[in-house]
């Protein structure tokens, strides 16, 4: 097994309210992956693969971090469909989409409850369906050759978390709002498995003049 690196994509569109409307990085966005994309390499972190979702803020995140390596485009690395979700709950339970990120810290829990429980008819994918397909590709580019640069979403590394690390529904809603853009988490093979050696790491956003840039949202 090889080990893999996961990425939050930069900062996307955050006032926007639909799928389409996030799908694109903004200019902080495209400047915090710049500055991953140069950490790596002046600290010589070696990456022979890299792997993107199809989402657009996906492949612009590993445009901007100029890694040189060709990207394999896999949808498997997508993120759930939040908003859906959120507008589908609205519909089908009542419950008010938040305008502001405190109001998602209880939110979210919500949401992936309901989704957990099959709750929410309009589901653009079931929860099972979500989990199969991250532990799927997972396993795929374990299976390769070299160490793996993934650049994916919050949702989808809190996921992957979740069935590493056996987390409740809360512990993952908890992981997910946690999440900075360009974090990086890796995965090492232990064992025989996947175990986290590392979590939620902003080393290129931690210079004092860079600390305005560590967001969530």
């Amino acid at each position: 097994m090889s080990h893999i690196t996961l990425v939050r994509h930069g900062q996307a569109n955050s006032t926007a309210r639909d799928e389409a409307g996030y799908d694109q990085l903004s200019p902080l966005g495209r400047q915090q992956s710049a500055w991953l994309g140069g950490h790596l390499d002046a600290h010589r972190q070696l990456h022979t693969r890299l792997y993107t979702g199809t989402l657009r803020r996906h492949v612009e995140t590993a445009d901007a971090m100029a890694t040189d390596l060709d990207p394999v485009r896999d949808s498997r690395l997508n993120e759930l469909e939040y908003f859906t979700l959120a507008r589908a709950m609205q519909d089908e339970h009542g419950l008010a989409i938040p305008s502001d990120r405190e109001g998602f810290v209880t939110h979210l829990p919500q949401v992936f409850a309901a989704w957990h429980e099959n709750r929410i008819a309009a589901a653009p994918e079931t929860f099972a369906a979500f989990e199969t397909r991250i532990r799927d590709v997972l396993d795929d580019i374990a299976a390769g050759d070299g160490p793996a640069l993934v650049v994916t979403s919050g949702g989808l590394i809190a996921f992957a978390m979740r069935q590493i690390l056996r987390l409740d529904i809360p512990a993952t809603a908890a992981m997910a709002l946690a999440i900075f853009n360009t974090s990086l988490h890796r995965l090492f093979p232990i064992g025989g498995t996947l175990a986290p050696v590392l979590f939620n790491a902003i080393p290129h956003l931690e210079p004092p003049d860079r600390h305005h840039a560590q967001t969530h949202l």
